[in-house]
């Protein structure tokens, strides 16, 4: 009984072991593009192939002619900048107005005309000095803080605002503006005394190196440096008790603080510069103007000799 049922048992389990096999579809895809599309990979980095065999490479001519056609225009554009005529001064600056300096050689010779700056932070007492140079011993003192607030108030004057701006935010006028003036006024003082000959004390310039290279450049070389040495709380001291009667719109404690520090970062390279140099003479500047001026005479004695 045992054999007799082992065949059907064994037809029992080969047809559970043997899955049913699907019926072929119904549609007519050839197997061959069906296996095709079955055995390529979804994430394939290829892309599909066209279908009509045609090519996909990108067409490189329209660039270079594009890149020749640009080479052309800026080769032509060179020639013709070449053809073209050179450019026309600039026109004179109308009446009024002051020009930027811009000579080949100074407008004086110092042969002719003395140039001692004097220099010194606000309140160093700079101005009481140079008024007793020039009673006693014939100077033009030129301030450059007075004629830029006089241009500042001149009718007309297209400076005047911009000066105005400077002056009470305690910061540098433009040099160009400066140096003009000066050279203006030296040859204003140059006429009235009828001689090419001159001695000029110009108080608080140069602030800095450029104005110092830009005048001895277009103006005059400076013979010396006064430099009034004072400490700062001296100076503070002196310039708000001069602002009680003064009227300046820069005597004023903020005003006073911006001059110091611009005084210390832009002027003192400048004192540095011509003491290298060896024309400064740096005089003590805190004993009382009188004895100021003693101190002054003396030092400029040992420089020019006693007919300074």
């Amino acid at each position: 009984m045992a054999s007799r049922m082992s065949v059907p048992w064994r037809l029992a389990t080969r047809t559970i072991a043997r899955p049913a096999r699907c019926s072929a579809p119904s549609t007519s895809v050839p197997r061959v593009a069906l296996r095709q599309q079955t055995q390529r990979r979804l994430y394939s980095s290829e892309p599909p192939r066209s279908s009509s065999g045609g090519s996909s490479r990108i067409k490189f001519w329209p660039f270079l002619g594009i890149i020749a056609l640009g080479s052309a225009g800026y080769v032509a554009l060179v020639n013709r900048r070449k053809e073209m005529p050179p450019a026309v001064d600039a026109p004179k600056p109308a009446a009024g107005q002051l020009p930027a300096p811009a000579k080949s050689t100074p407008a004086f010779s110092p042969d002719d005309v003395t140039v001692i700056f004097v220099l010194g932070g606000p309140g160093a007492g700079k101005g009481t000095q140079c008024a007793n140079l020039v009673s006693k011993h014939g100077f033009t003192h030129l301030s450059a803080g007075d004629l830029l607030r006089a241009e500042q108030e001149r009718p007309g004057s297209q400076f005047g605002d911009l000066i105005r701006d400077y002056i009470k935010n305690g910061l540098i006028v433009p040099m160009e503006v400066t140096v003009q003036l000066l050279e203006n006024a030296m040859t204003d003082a140059l006429a009235k005394s009828g001689s090419s000959k001159g001695r000029f004390l110009i108080d608080g310039f140069p602030r800095k190196m450029d104005q110092a290279h830009k005048f001895e450049e277009a103006v005059c070389p400076a013979k010396l440096v006064l430099f009034y040495d004072c400490p700062e709380d001296v100076m503070e001291k002196r310039l708000l008790e001069r602002g009680k009667t003064s009227g300046r719109s820069d005597d004023n404690a903020e005003s006073i603080r911006k001059r110091f520090r611009t005084f210390i970062e832009t002027s003192m390279p400048v004192v540095d510069y011509y003491e290298k140099e060896g024309k400064v003479i740096k005089v003590d500047a805190t004993a009382a103007p009188d004895k100021v001026f003693v101190n002054t005479e003396k030092r400029l004695t040992e420089r020019l000799g006693s007919n300074f």
